[in-house]
């Protein structure tokens, strides 16, 4: 049976690679939606462009996807405040399965993307490691409200839902605000070529503090595994490289990569000390030939400020998805390697 996937919110990090994966698999098409829509892949990937705040667009646009099995939704729109990002975020997903729902009869799935928020980890320090069935923190939370949207809407529907977990996604997809890796190859890429050491940027505790990333690879193989795993049914999921590391052991071989001399800690704001960069950017592009990225696309600094500034341990408990049958794993530091790699075939760094 032919699986038809829609992947709501195609075009970021997490989006790109789900994408991608789905699209390498014999037995499934892949429809995106995105705000900006994309280029079309014949017979893999069709892109659509869609305004998901627009109740109206939405189901418009989604009329027509009477032959959609799988709902992947891993949109997100920032605003400044916790409390602002709940309600256009959960009114996406709500448009999106008030779509979809009524047209899509095969529909057997929706799987919605999620992540330590749930656990109160950007708030500040939280109980390590993190379970699934931890108690929730005092709202606001979004990522709560629309699991819990999903829960009551699934209630004698024959679709089921899975939520994923992850902690911060490593990929190389460019234009997206929470980028951490490509924010460290861009901020190592203009720190080599000012000629002074790579410094790690964050706070003094966070150099030492437990951490824990999820490659969007893996994350990718996951979230199917969850949509398709009759054990993974209706249950939230964290899911991770399966390592921890702790910047101080990290830094200096990201350093040796890029062949930067590691110099001490020194505490600074990314977005403060790249607001003048932009023309060193332009320069560096022109002197190496690299592929004329914007300096927007690459710059991901408050997300990287916010991540390096965790002076407390960051880690959640996997074993969970491993019980339920998803075995897979990545080494951190080849995942750092493997993107840095990537950007630089590409072309987006020296």
């Amino acid at each position: 049976m032919e699986n038809v996937a829609l992947v709501v919110g195609s075009r970021g990090v997490i989006g790109t690679n789900l994408v991608e994966h789905l699209a390498s698999l014999p037995d499934w098409r892949v429809i995106g939606l995105s705000r900006r829509g994309g280029t079309d892949v014949p017979g893999r990937v069709r892109q659509v462009a869609v305004d998901l705040l627009d109740p109206d667009d939405t189901r418009d646009k989604l009329s027509g996807l009477t032959d959609v099995t799988h709902v992947f939704y891993v949109a997100y729109q920032d605003r400044p405040t916790w409390a602002e990002l709940v309600a256009p975020n959960l009114a996406m997903l709500v448009n999106v399965v008030d779509a979809i729902e009524p047209v899509a009869r095969g529909l057997r799935h929706v799987s919605l993307m999620q992540g330590y928020k749930v656990y109160g980890a950007h708030l500040g320090p939280f109980k390590t490691p993190a379970r699934e069935d931890d108690p929730p923190h005092l709202p606001p939370e979004f990522n709560v409200d629309q699991q819990r949207f999903l829960e009551e809407r699934q209630q004698g529907k024959a679709w089921t839902w899975s939520a994923l977990r992850p902690s911060v996604v490593g990929g190389s997809a460019l234009g997206n605000p929470m980028n951490l890796a490509v924010a460290i190859a861009v901020y190592a890429s203009l720190s080599k070529d000012l000629g002074v050491p790579l410094r790690f940027p964050g706070k003094p505790g966070a150099y030492h503090s437990l951490l824990e990333l999820t490659d969007a690879g893996l994350l990718a193989k996951a979230t199917v595994w969850a949509a398709t795993a009759p054990a993974a049914a209706n249950q939230a999921f964290n899911i991770t490289n399966g390592d921890l590391f702790r910047w101080s052991e990290m830094w200096p071989k990201l350093g040796a990569w890029f062949d930067l001399e590691v110099a001490p800690p020194l505490q600074l704001s990314l977005q403060d000390v790249m607001a003048d960069k932009e023309p060193v950017w332009k320069q560096l592009q022109v002197s190496h030939g690299l592929t004329s990225t914007s300096f927007a696309e690459v710059s991901s600094w408050p997300f990287a400020d916010f991540v390096f500034g965790w002076d407390y341990d960051f880690f959640a408990d996997a074993s969970k998805s491993r019980r339920a049958g998803f075995h897979e794993y990545v080494d951190t530091e080849q995942m750092f390697y493997g993107i840095f790699a990537d950007l630089r075939r590409r072309r987006v760094i020296p």
